[in-house]
């Protein structure tokens, strides 16, 4: 039969405790870091995928006309010389 060492059982019992400090104290930190990563996007007013889409389709109409354009002026230096 084993006996049981009262100091082994303590010790085991204070490094389980720990752990869940350790724990507990880590998840806190992540989560204090992305609140605080979260305000500070927040604050960067980036744009957001909806504008980011507009802004390019208006970049798009903006090429295809400039290309249009560029066509005609050509279509007109031809037609003079």
């Amino acid at each position: 039969m084993t006996a049981k060492n009262p100091l082994l059982d303590d010790l085991a019992g204070l490094m389980t405790g720990a752990m869940g400090v350790a724990r507990s104290a880590g998840e806190e930190v992540r989560t204090a870091t992305q609140g605080r990563l979260q305000s500070i996007i927040a604050d960067m007013d980036l744009a957001g995928r909806e504008e980011v889409e507009a802004l390019k389709a208006i970049a798009v109409k903006a090429l295809d006309q400039v290309e249009a354009l560029e066509a005609r002026v050509a279509a007109l230096e031809d037609g003079k010389a």
